[in-house]
């Protein structure tokens, strides 16, 4: 949808890339790399302070919240029947749907249906669904060069990279790498080009407009798609999309299973809620909407492929289902502590941040604890602001704790985990009014390691689990429990 050219006073850094890597181990790589925390912490600030005063024009936002989570909750209870209504909507304009139930077949509808037009060259509209089945590899590996049309994806197709973000992807990149990627990878750039962001745009524009011009497919994504009318939506704020939904001749249209609202006027809800939640913005500049097909009137072929890859499980449980709720704004990306500091490679997975914690774990079903989706639920730190912050009111917090349960349960076997083992000995203790008292007196050993600082910030194992990521507080001079005997000694006598 945007892209934010940071500032130029920072020197060009190398980002993280995603891998394989557990998210503590990708996170340690990404906190120690300076100039990436620069360009996240720039970036995010900015969002952040336009969301917060976009929202404040809304008397009404706390009611719009509740009426999109409780718009989505009725389509997670009637998903069956709305898509069946969908599916008719469209065939009866026009329109071909085609369900998907994995990447595989995802990739293996879209493919045929590309080679079937004898084109060799497909526009794309950012989409995170085509990211989740790795579209593009696909494509590219049957001899089919996937072009993206948002500036910010294709600054991170041009540069070999991946997303680091849902609305901004080229966020760990800053103007001066920018500059650079397009001077290496953008054919028929001007030498003399410089890191204004003006000039990048305007390069980038010129290369795409060729594009536009010569494809005959186009693919995209979607925001919405309403079952009473067959109706597919796309909100975006470059203008990108509107010149992909348009021009070609075919048009195929990658949607997840949840993005459904129930009627027309429904759509009224979600597009207050998304621009002011994703680009502080009271509209998006480009809404567009396509229902079947139009003779003389934008591309004469029309596809839906409804994906489900995962959804369906889900949709099975009653606490993580609401993750389905997402209408992709990264209101909580912008507001993680976390994700501020390490950014979204780090998460190892196509939806980074508090929203990817919780859905890519369940789109997956990862049970094995080698798994880096294993680590996901654990990537936060439970403060509450992404619930605050999420438009549709997705209790993030809730479904990570539930999440982290069900993981810790996937991993008993044999002998008791180290968690359990903490857990026992701290009831043990917690039993017994001695034992705490002596517990507390114990603990300010601790105040050595602390040292003048107050801050203990080395523990031998198993503490360093602990250590390692985060300091601890010095245990004070005083426990509560003194204090007491002490202030009111006299009281209790």
């Amino acid at each position: 949808m945007t892209t934010f050219l940071g500032s130029p006073t920072f020197p060009a850094g190398t980002g993280n890339i995603r891998g394989t890597e557990s998210f503590p181990e990708a996170a340690r790589k990404s906190l120690s790399d300076a100039q990436l925390r620069a360009n996240l912490s720039a970036a995010t600030t900015t969002i952040r302070h336009k969301r917060i005063a976009a929202i404040a024009e809304l008397d009404d936002w706390e009611e719009l919240r509740r009426a999109g989570s409780a718009l989505k909750a009725d389509v997670m209870a009637r998903l069956p029947e709305l898509l069946l209504q969908f599916e008719e909507n469209v065939i009866a304009r026009g329109g071909t749907v085609h369900w998907a139930r994995d990447s595989d077949e995802a990739n293996r509808i879209i493919t045929d249906l590309v080679r079937s037009t004898g084109s060799t060259e497909v526009v794309k509209v950012k989409s995170m669904a085509t990211q989740e089945i790795g579209l593009n590899e696909h494509l590219e590996s049957n001899g089919i060069a996937p072009i993206e049309t948002d500036l910010a994806e294709l600054i991170v197709q041009l540069g070999g990279d991946t997303p680091s973000h849902i609305l901004v992807p080229a966020i760990h990149r800053n103007r001066a790498e920018i500059r650079e990627i397009f001077l290496e990878s953008m054919p028929g750039i001007d030498t003399n080009l410089t890191d204004d962001p003006n000039a990048l745009t305007m390069a980038a524009r010129a290369y795409l407009r060729r594009k536009f011009l010569s494809a005959k497919v186009a693919i995209s994504g979607a925001n919405f798609g309403v079952a009473e009318t067959g109706t597919v939506t796309v909100v975006e704020s470059e203008g990108n999309g509107r010149m992909c939904l348009t021009l070609p001749d075919t048009l195929i249209t990658l949607m997840g299973i949840e993005k459904l609202v129930p009627t027309f006027t429904d759509l009224e809800v979600f597009l207050q809620l998304l621009p002011r939640s994703s680009t502080a913005e009271r509209m998006n500049p480009y809404t567009s909407m396509w229902t079947g097909v139009y003779p003389g009137d934008g591309p004469r072929n029309f596809h839906v492929v409804l994906l489900d890859n995962g959804r369906t499980n889900v949709l099975a449980d009653e606490i993580g289902r609401s993750a389905l709720h997402c209408i992709r704004c990264s209101a909580c990306m912008n507001v993680c502590p976390v994700y501020e500091r390490t950014g979204g490679h780090a998460y190892g997975s196509v939806y980074p941040g508090p929203i990817g914690a919780i859905l890519s774990p369940q789109l997956t079903r990862t049970t094995d604890h080698d798994d880096p989706n294993a680590s996901l639920p654990f990537a936060s730190t439970l403060c509450g602001a992404c619930f605050d912050a999420c438009p549709v009111r997705i209790d993030i917090p809730e479904i990570l704790v539930h999440l982290r349960a069900k993981q810790i349960d996937s991993e008993r076997r044999g002998l008791p985990h180290g968690q359990d083992l903490a857990m026992r000995a701290a009831g043990w203790v917690m039993r017994s009014k001695r034992r705490f008292a002596a517990a507390e007196a114990a603990s300010k050993i601790a105040r050595v390691l602390g040292g003048k600082k107050g801050r203990i910030t080395s523990l031998p194992y198993p503490g360093s689990a602990w250590t390692s990521s985060r300091d601890l507080t010095s245990p004070p001079k005083e426990t509560f429990r003194q204090w007491w005997s002490r202030t009111h000694r006299d009281a209790e006598r």
